[in-house]
């Protein structure tokens, strides 16, 4: 699939609208996370079971962000964005509701975040796809900073904004779900321009046989970008977990200054995000460097974990967590994009973004498993970082894409020296 000449650069209301839809979705679990406590207590459930509200967000989305990959390929990725934020406004819509049936309803509630899952699926990871089709080369990568560093700035809010509304009720946050998800998905219906289709879908069949001759290719720095972006959001959501605990457990600090608490780590990932995505220049030697410093620090953080008892070292080393993904989450983001064709662009990126949600939605259940066993975590999840790092600098390519008879995207390894794809 090609797309025809885009002539005009897309506007600054299309960026900040393509920037939000990350923010979205970083609200449905973040947000919640300071009032799980008192949804346990007013909805008289047991801890596992208030987990659930974030463990059912997060795998519902990882399953099912394949599908809407592949109709954001047949479909088109603005139309799969639209609908998948009406979805995940009215899960919260429901999920508010559900406090006041039959005087608070667990099973609605859930049934509800199950549903904002699906939502969450088709925003965030599509909303990547639809930048690299939009933008090229170097701007492609300045934007795709920004998106990630969306992504981080709503983590950044997330704690802060839950607590701020728990003043009010522990329901009131998910009535704030359809007043964000409509006027984003109204603006995206309007300000964005998406290429439009010169070629007819591939049949469905096809998408396994493409799927399996890109990873033939390219499936060893594939692979490691894959295992590199889910390591990253593992360690660091479980840290951020294990640091919110703490906070709690051991000093007793809670609600909003908690909130602020956590966003000091978060905001590292932010600034270091945008940083890095407006300096890479679209150069795959640049975007290695910055993947290789950033496993590099996560790796020596983790090592360092186990010593760390003082919570202002612990915020320390979060805080040098999140600097470590801000330098590896961009580039990931602009290598995958940026290396498969727009026929398959969809799936591939979703597969990635699958990946990702299920670091995020694992991180915190592995750290409280093994809290007793800090060195086995700490120093696992270093070993792991040293060998991705390893695995990075080894099979880290930019293919460049070969058309073939048929008009559609191929993949190839260059040995030599490769030029940036557009």
């Amino acid at each position: 699939m090609t797309s025809s000449t885009q002539k005009n650069t897309p506007t600054t209301a299309a960026l900040i609208t393509l920037s939000l839809i990350p923010l979205m979705m970083v609200l449905g679990n973040s947000m919640i996370i300071p009032a799980l406590p008192l949804i346990e207590k007013s909805l008289d459930i047991s801890s596992f079971q208030v987990s659930l509200l974030i463990t059912l967000f997060s795998i519902p989305a990882g399953i099912v962000i394949p599908v809407t990959g592949i109709l954001a390929d047949r479909i088109g990725r603005k139309k799969v964005i639209f609908v998948s934020l009406l979805i995940y406004g009215l899960g919260g819509l429901l999920a508010g509701i559900s406090a006041f049936w039959n005087n608070g309803s667990y099973p609605f509630l859930l049934g509800a975040r199950i549903l904002q899952g699906i939502g969450a699926a088709g925003t965030s990871p599509i909303a990547m796809v639809l930048i690299s089709d939009l933008y090229q080369k170097e701007e492609r990568s300045k934007v795709l900073g920004i998106n990630e560093a969306s992504n981080a700035f709503g983590k950044v809010l997330s704690p802060i904004l839950g607590s701020l509304l728990m003043l009010i009720t522990w329901y009131t946050m998910f009535f704030v779900f359809p007043l964000l998800c409509i006027p984003v998905a109204i603006a995206l219906w309007k300000v964005i321009k998406e290429p439009s289709a010169k070629q007819d879908p591939i049949p469905l069949k096809q998408y396994g046989t493409d799927i399996r001759k890109i990873f033939q290719r390219q499936g060893k720095w594939l692979i490691i970008a894959f295992l590199a972006g889910a390591i990253t959001l593992l360690t660091l959501f479980g840290v951020l977990f294990y640091l919110s605990d703490t906070l709690e457990k051991s000093h007793h600090i809670a609600g909003v200054k908690k909130g602020f608490i956590l966003a000091i780590p978060l905001s590292s990932l932010c600034i270091v995000s945008y940083w890095a995505g407006s300096h890479v220049k679209n150069k795959t030697s640049q975007m290695k460097k910055f993947i290789l410093i950033g496993l590099g620090i996560m790796a020596v953080f983790s090592a360092i974990l186990p010593w760390v008892s003082q919570i202002i070292l612990l915020i320390s080393v979060s805080f040098c967590l999140g600097i470590g993904a801000g330098l590896i989450l961009p580039c990931l983001n602009t290598l995958i994009t940026s290396a498969i064709g727009m026929q398959e662009r969809g799936i591939i990126t979703s597969l990635y973004g699958s990946v990702r949600f299920f670091g995020v939605a694992f991180g915190p259940p592995i750290f409280e498993r093994l809290s007793s066993q800090p060195f086995l975590l700490y120093y696992g999840l270093t070993a792991l970082f040293i060998l991705i790092g390893i695995g990075a600098a080894v099979f880290i390519h930019r293919p460049q894409r070969l058309r073939g008879k048929d008009g559609r995207s191929r993949l190839l390894i260059r040995k030599k020296k490769f030029q940036p794809s557009s």
